[in-house]
This record gives C-alpha cells, structure tokens and sequence, in this order.
C-alpha cells in the first residue's frame, strides 16, 4: 500500500476540541500502523495562546499529555490539500477544493466543567474511530 490520506481537525481557537481530536487521531494512527499513510493537520481560524486547561486535565486522565501542545493558525491551502477537514461545529471555512468537509457540532468545552469536558472528550474518541475506520478502507487495509 503506497496510498497517502491527509485529514485535518479543526476549530476556532485550536485549543478544545481540535486539540483532542488531533491526539486521538495521533493514537489511531500508531495503533493502527498507519504512520506511512495517513498525515494529521491540526489548527484554528483565530488560536488561543494555550490549550484549555480543563481539556489538558481530563485529557491527562488517560495518560495523554497536551500541556506542551501549542495553538496554530490553519491556512486555507493547508486544508484544501487535505483528503477529509472535521470541523467542530464552529466552522465557517469556505474551501474551493475538493475536500470532505465534517462538521461534528460538539459543544466548547472552554471553561465547563470537568464531567461536560469528560462527555466531550469521550464523544470525539468514539468519533475517531469512526473516521479511522473510514479512513482504512479508502486506503485498502481493512
């Protein structure tokens, strides 16, 4: 298998949901053995200087480590040169390429509590599967 996916997760301020998105994907991607195949962009229309600290704290629960993860402007041409772009649910991209666009609507866990931040979290990691799932079976390795 020699294919190539790009997929990118993307929100506001790059700094909730994107951010758990991207570490999830980063997860199913060693797990899955796909390291040579798939590509993972992360970013924000308008980043915040830190990744949320209630999403650093329940994201440690489970042993993932965002403290050192650092919001970043996502440009256009980045997301146009991907396969598949999930957005989450606070997007207003207008992409001219032929890209899958995925709005996953998910709440902003920004300043909620620890147990609507869990909820989140928990529905973005089901959702992952999901995309890695559809992910392998573009590429053939299902």
């Amino acid at each position: 298998m020699t294919s190539q996916f790009r997929v990118a997760f993307v929100c506001v301020q790059n700094a909730g949901r994107s951010q758990m998105s991207t570490a999830f994907a980063e997860q199913a991607v060693a797990e899955r053995g796909l390291a040579d195949h798939v590509d993972i962009v992360t970013g924000g229309t308008d980043p915040a200087g830190s990744v949320h600290d209630e999403v650093v704290e329940i994201m440690r629960e489970l042993d993932i480590d965002l403290s050192e993860r650092v919001p970043r402007a996502v440009t256009d041409e980045e997301l146009e040169a991907c396969d598949l772009v999930v957005t989450m649910g606070c997007s207003t991209l207008s992409l001219d390429a032929d890209v899958e666009v995925r709005d996953w609507a998910l709440d902003d866990p920004d300043g909620e509590d620890l147990d609507a931040v869990r909820e989140i979290r928990d529905d973005i990691r089901e959702r992952i599967e999901g995309v890695f799932d559809d992910i392998e079976a573009t590429l053939g390795t299902a």
